[in-house]
């Protein structure tokens, strides 16, 4: 184990988060607020970038990373991220308790969108802009984000991306995995920043469009309004943020290969039409059971698809209490926070992909029981998908099945009903957000003890790493054996 590698690359990370620490600095400066509420800022910024350069200046004899050291960089950085960015929320006394502004920060970067904060309107303009700001850099990845801008050597870098990349493959874009990072990266700010425009036309104030562009393109949700998107009523700001989410949940491969001029090929991308046609299928039906409930008709199809986009891409605005829907809507919408995006997107979840293939190979299980000697592969995009990967992909499902199980019980401790504690475990793990019952769209995570709000913030990170990296980081074998 290359232990030393491993602290000197949670140093160069602690340098990157000091210095975007030093962007809420600068909003506290631009909105005139008080040294009292930037200096919380000040001091975390200072006090990660002086540890941050101690543990750089380590010595390591070896530069060489292997898969296991990333899974631990990546584990342990995200564990590291949101510990530094929760003590600003602590300091400056917007989060008092470590625990809740630890799960609040996990919440940020992970783009969960979850919160323990009874009341928006008390934080200051620099405290709500950390918060949403971690969804930003979170949501394409942090780690992706340092290598994009401190690139190590290639060997290393692919263990590392490889290992919070989400979704079922990897691939690089072109040869060189820094450019990768900073392709990615650039498509998506720029989307990003389009994005903003776009909410400031439709009459959006300057600091809510930049926020809520953040929460939108992380696909992360959190609010900067106490109601989420409902206060501003606006069909335009709806619809906008709506397409939105929709378009952050789309792999960010096939935006290199319509910038790339092959923009045929991306939309023959067979993921795609299985994403966008789960969509429709989900938009539809609620439609037509909320119509059926006498729900306003001239909101039906506003609210069934805004609420769609933002659950399947996992983001978790809200413009309606889809707590108060018909059942059967609420179990459309919770098996949608299960499917969560498109692999290689901003999006949590299982991954369309995952599912897809799941599908398949149970059809063609049932096609086999038929025709005993009949050879069925499972075709996805054209390829036939390999035993290893189908096997990996089963072995996901049976893993994060039994932690949302494990993640249930310790839950169902303190939650009032199954629901509650059911669509906790379910919002978090697929970094979604709002649940059901207690925790619904018009409620939050506030009543839940220490105990628990750490098991979710922890539950946060697992599902954002897709769970092998942090397996491998509280592994006991993994410290104990030679590589």
């Amino acid at each position: 184990m290359n232990k030393k590698i491993i602290l000197k690359t949670i140093g160069r990370i602690m340098i990157v988060e000091a210095i975007l620490l030093v962007l809420p600095i600068i909003v506290s400066v631009l909105y005139h607020e008080t040294w009292a509420e930037a200096s919380s800022f000040v001091y975390v910024s200072l006090g990660s970038l002086l540890l941050g350069l101690g543990l750089n200046h380590i010595e390591a004899n070896t530069d060489r990373l292997y898969a296991t050291e990333g899974y631990i960089i990546a584990a342990l950085g995200w564990i590291v991220i949101s510990f530094i960015g929760a003590l600003p929320f602590v300091i400056n006394g917007s989060i008092p308790n470590v625990i809740d502004a630890f799960f609040e920060t996990a919440s940020g970067f992970t783009t969960t969108g979850a919160s323990i904060i009874n009341d928006l309107s008390l934080l200051n303009r620099s405290t709500l802009f950390w918060r949403s700001f971690t969804h930003l850099i979170g949501g394409m990845g942090f780690l992706v984000f340092v290598l994009a801008i401190i690139p190590n050597s290639e060997s290393n870098s692919v263990h590392v991306m490889k290992a919070e990349m989400p979704g079922p493959t990897f691939g690089k874009l072109v040869s060189k995995l820094s450019n990768t990072a900073r392709i990615l990266y650039l498509i998506y700010l720029l989307m990003t920043l389009v994005l903003i425009v776009l909410l400031m036309g439709a009459g959006a104030p300057g600091f809510d469009a930049v926020l809520l562009a953040f929460g939108a393109a992380g696909t992360g949700g959190f609010g900067i309004l106490n109601g989420s998107i409902a206060p501003y009523n606006s069909l335009a700001i709806e619809m906008i943020l709506g397409i939105a989410m929709i378009v952050f949940g789309v792999n960010f491969n096939l935006y290199f290969l319509i910038v790339s001029r092959k923009w045929r090929e991306s939309l023959k991308d067979e993921e795609l039409k299985w994403y966008l046609g789960i969509i429709a299928f989900a938009t539809l039906c609620i439609a037509f059971n909320l119509y059926s409930h006498q729900y306003s008709s001239s909101r039906v199809l506003r609210d069934s698809f805004f609420t769609v986009s933002s659950l399947i891409t996992t983001t978790g605005y809200s413009t309606a209490d889809f707590g108060q829907w018909p059942l059967f809507s609420q179990l459309i919408l919770l098996g949608i926070m299960f499917v969560g995006g498109m692999a290689g997107s901003t999006a949590g979840g299982l991954k369309v992909s995952r599912i897809a293939v799941l599908v398949k190979s149970a059809l063609a299980e049932v096609k086999r029981s038929n025709h005993p000697h009949r050879v069925m592969a499972v075709m996805f995009n054209k390829h036939a998908v390999s035993h290893p990967d189908l096997r990996a992909v089963l072995n996901y499902l049976v893993i994060y099945a039994g932690i949302f199980i494990i993640s249930l019980i310790f839950i169902s401790i303190e939650a009032p009903d199954f629901m509650t504690a059911f669509s906790s475990v379910a919002a978090t793990f697929n970094n979604i957000g709002p649940g059901l019952a207690e925790v619904g769209p018009t409620a939050n995570y506030s009543n839940y003890g220490n105990f628990n709000t750490l098991i979710l913030g922890l539950t946060m990170l697992i599902g954002r790493l897709e769970i092998i990296p942090m397996i491998i980081l509280l592994s006991p074998s993994t410290w104990h054996s030679r590589i």
